[in-house]
């Protein structure tokens, strides 16, 4: 019973968005997930998802990639990234399939480790403005809402799920990262970067919490062993 992660599936197989704009590695990205996944994971398995699932602006279109996703081995955990717009009532996504658990302001349980998670959103850098301020400062209430409630359940080791960076391209501290310290979370998953931005992958171990960087492309569209 491992656990396993990636992040930013991007698949869109109602829409018809071609990812390999954004470079030949990209080419049929899906199938090579399909690929890797089957190989690797175990129906007893369980696999963090964290963000940009699908290109999708509508649930219904959406519905077409989450099937996919269910189709594919073992229990999946998922929270919501930039580009997941078809993403809605967290009640009603909760229960469409027994093995895909949705992430907001709630939590669920790997074993003896509570995943907590939310979308995160840019730190303050050299891009940050009164827009991103709300939405941050909205970010940090909910994950401290759902490590919170992990916390009150009683669970001690805490796994976080994020889309965005927790740190900024200048990989400073952040209320984010001093959340984590905080609730001495154990490891973190992120993704959201690619391309040129690959260059700001936020790694390894600070302050004593493991950061590990998920998108699809920069671990080869192939799931990563956490656990």
């Amino acid at each position: 019973m491992a656990l396993y992660a990636i992040s930013d599936l991007h698949l869109s197989f109602d829409n018809e968005k071609p990812m390999d704009v954004f470079g030949e590695h990209w080419l049929n990205h899906d199938k090579r997930i399909k690929e890797n996944w089957i190989n690797k994971i175990s129906n007893e398995d369980t696999i963090l998802i964290a963000g940009d699932i699908s290109w999708s602006m509508k649930m219904e279109q959406g519905m077409v990639d989450l099937e996919w996703i269910h189709k594919l081995p073992g229990r999946k955990i998922i929270s919501k990234g930039n580009h997941d717009y078809w993403w809605n009532s967290i009640s009603k996504l909760n229960i469409l399939y027994e093995d895909m658990n949705f992430i907001q302001n709630n939590f669920f349980t790997y074993e003896d480790y509570a995943v907590c998670g939310t979308r995160g959103w840019n730190p303050p850098g050299e891009k940050y403005t009164k827009h991103d301020e709300k939405i941050y400062n909205r970010e940090k209430i909910r994950l401290r809402l759902s490590i919170d409630k992990a916390k009150n359940a009683g669970y001690e080791k805490i796994i976080v799920m994020l889309h965005y960076p927790p740190v900024n391209e200048k990989f400073e501290e952040s209320d984010f990262t001093k959340i984590l310290q905080e609730h001495k979370v154990k490891k973190v998953i992120y993704g959201h970067l690619h391309g040129p931005s690959l260059r700001n992958v936020f790694e390894g171990k600070y302050n004593e919490v493991e950061y590990i960087m998920t998108s699809c492309d920069y671990i080869n569209f192939d799931p990563i062993k956490v656990l």
